[in-house]
């Protein structure tokens, strides 16, 4: 089974975009300098002509998998069927990277069309540690488990959520996605410090960063973020990235876009603003990542 060493090995350490169908057809007509990109799972898992073009594109760039389907904190375990097409698909892509959310989303055999969050406990690790090893022995690879952004916490919870991540990496051999965006939303609605949260993160374990953009709404007179990923990396999430370098060293990071998509030089430019960070922590600027 592959590991984030091995990923790392192969999969450039610099800022790629999430591939959105509005940009397809001009990646393909004119193959911009995109050093990778991402997609959803669930949006080619049918076949069809959007495969065929991903193939296309895939011939010409490196493609990670995100997936957003298989429910790992649900109550009985990623679907046979939805892990089934999901192998077909990573057969066919030969992705570096794999990933997936701490969250659950089907009930009853309904798939919910949301990520919803866990309780932090003992039980959740141990069924999504289970889940995690079955997804990964189909697969025959490692899956990068990404911290989610949430708005409501449980009073049952009591394993905090980097503990929660670094265990379940222990037990289970998988790595870590780790969303700065999602941290600084968290933070912000429930009012804590997010570096203790990132130096308690197994550095040597994550293999890939997001970063996104965030609404901020007002909820009765309370400013609440919103991760919606419909608009550009706010500045204190930049400076948050920042920090995450320092004490990760160079990783792979995605901007994702997926509300109001804006024209492809927008994605690109903010990749830009990213490799340029990232081209700091590659030229020695930051220690090397902490074992």
């Amino acid at each position: 089974m592959s590991t984030v060493a091995d990923e790392m090995r192969c999969w450039p350490a610099w800022a790629g975009i999430g591939l959105r169908s509005p940009h397809v057809a001009e990646i393909i007509a004119t193959r911009p300098a995109i050093p990778w990109l991402e997609v959803h799972a669930e949006n080619y898992m049918a076949g069809g002509p959007a495969l065929g073009r991903l193939l296309g594109i895939r011939r010409d760039y490196p493609v990670s998998i995100h997936g957003v389907g298989l429910s790992l904190g649900s109550a009985e375990g990623p679907d046979p069927s939805h892990l089934r097409r999901l192998e077909s698909l990573i057969h066919q892509l030969e992705p570096c990277l794999v990933s997936e959310h701490l969250s659950w989303s089907v009930f009853g055999g309904v798939y919910l069309n949301h990520l919803l969050p866990l309780p932090y406990t003992e039980e959740t690790l141990d069924r999504v540690s289970e889940h995690v090893i079955v997804v990964q022995d189909r697969l025959g690879r490692q899956v990068l488990i990404e911290n989610p952004s949430s708005y409501l916490r449980f009073r049952s919870s009591t394993i905090p959520e980097p503990e929660l991540l670094a265990e379940l990496v222990q037990r289970t051999g998988c790595g870590l996605l780790f969303d700065v965006n999602n941290l600084y939303v968290n933070s912000r609605n429930f009012d804590f410090d997010p570096d203790p949260y990132l130096d308690a993160l197994p550095a040597a374990h994550v293999g890939e960063i997001h970063l996104a953009g965030h609404a901020v709404n007002d909820a009765d007179g309370r400013e609440i973020l919103i991760d919606d990923h419909g608009s550009r990396v706010a500045e204190p999430v930049w400076r948050l990235y920042t920090r995450a370098l320092e004490r990760l060293g160079p990783v792979p990071t995605l901007v994702e876009w997926d509300t109001d998509v804006p024209i492809l030089d927008v994605l690109l430019d903010e990749a830009h603003t990213a490799d340029r960070l990232l081209g700091t922590a590659k030229d020695g600027g930051w220690h090397a990542r902490a074992a």
